[in-house]
């Protein structure tokens, strides 16, 4: 049989399961969610040639669902033959008050899960720097993803594993092209600046929305984010309403616009960094295209116009 045939009927199988599945439901709708996921996943690792056979990765958690959803499909995979990689679970304890230690050591030790705890005091290094009233996320991800690293390279890992999906994604390009002034995004795929360990964020593919319900159902232990998420009026809560209520008008732009991150024309923008236009003359082998395709222009004017009229305000 096939390679590829074989992974197709590991991933359609109900009967593979992980020790994590022993009680989880066994509705219909649950098996599509589970396997959408499974599919979403293995595509993002496909498609960006994350896995090497043999490769250990450090999986972090922090206790939200995306992190646990990231997990538990990273799990499933293995346990079906398709992900060939050893998995640590990490989880970086910061400190913050009320945070419930116990919480992710009882789960990994519940399910078997290889592990490793550790507790930095990145809290109040936050406090300490960032004046009252502001927002702690910028400086707590650098300190955050710096004890990460070093935490992998103590553990002999490859690789770090984060649980950014496909919303994450859509929104942090949004927030660079309306506060930065640029066009970027976080990449399913990225090399340290020291150039040791790889970074990857297999939920690429995944909407938050379907992470969210599979959490529930899943009955994951979900530990609130008390450094961020209780703040009001940050930008990406801003950008993600934006976008929902974009969506609610507009069924599946969100998903036409996550597309256009992987459908760039460097030839059509105006990064000269990216295109050669001082080099590019009638001489020139390279031709361009200055149409949008068929109906293509009435139909970004239309989004373009709808898209103003809704947030001009």
């Amino acid at each position: 049989m096939p390679v590829a045939e074989e992974a197709a009927n590991a991933l359609e199988a109900d009967d593979l399961c992980h020790p994590m599945f022993r009680d989880a439901p066994s509705s219909v709708s649950f098996k599509k969610l589970r396997k959408r996921l499974l599919r979403n996943v293995r595509a993002a690792i496909d498609d960006y040639n994350m896995q090497t056979k043999g490769q250990k990765w450090l999986v972090c958690l922090s206790g939200g669902k995306d992190s646990y959803g990231l997990l538990a499909i990273l799990l499933d995979l293995k346990w079906r033959g398709l992900l060939d990689v050893e998995l640590l679970a990490c989880n970086l304890d910061q400190a913050q008050p009320g945070f419930p230690s116990d919480v992710l050591p009882r789960f990994f030790e519940q399910h078997d899960i290889p592990h490793h705890i550790e507790r930095q005091d990145t809290y109040s290094i936050v406090k300490e720097k960032i004046p009252a009233g502001n927002t702690y996320c910028s400086l707590c991800s650098r300190l955050r993803r710096g004890n990460l690293y070093r935490i992998a390279r103590e553990h002999g890992c490859d690789a770090v594993i984060l649980g950014h999906h496909r919303d994450d994604i859509l929104e942090t390009f949004f927030l660079n092209l309306l506060h930065g002034g640029r066009l970027a995004t976080m990449p399913p795929k990225l090399k340290n600046e020291e150039g040791d360990l790889m970074l990857f964020r297999p939920l690429a593919y995944c909407e938050e929305k379907d992470l969210a319900k599979f959490a529930e159902l899943m009955q994951f232990p979900i530990i609130p984010c008390d450094l961020c998420g209780s703040q009001d009026g940050l930008q990406r809560q801003e950008v993600k309403a934006m976008l929902q209520g974009f969506e609610a008008q507009h069924k599946g732009r969100t998903q036409v616009m996550f597309r256009a991150l992987s459908n760039i024309r460097p030839s059509h923008m105006l990064d000269t960094k990216l295109f050669d236009f001082q080099g590019l003359s009638l001489e020139d082998d390279r031709a361009g295209d200055d149409s949008d395709g068929a109906g293509g222009c009435a139909a970004v004017s239309a989004l373009s116009q709808n898209f103003l009229a809704m947030h001009e305000e």
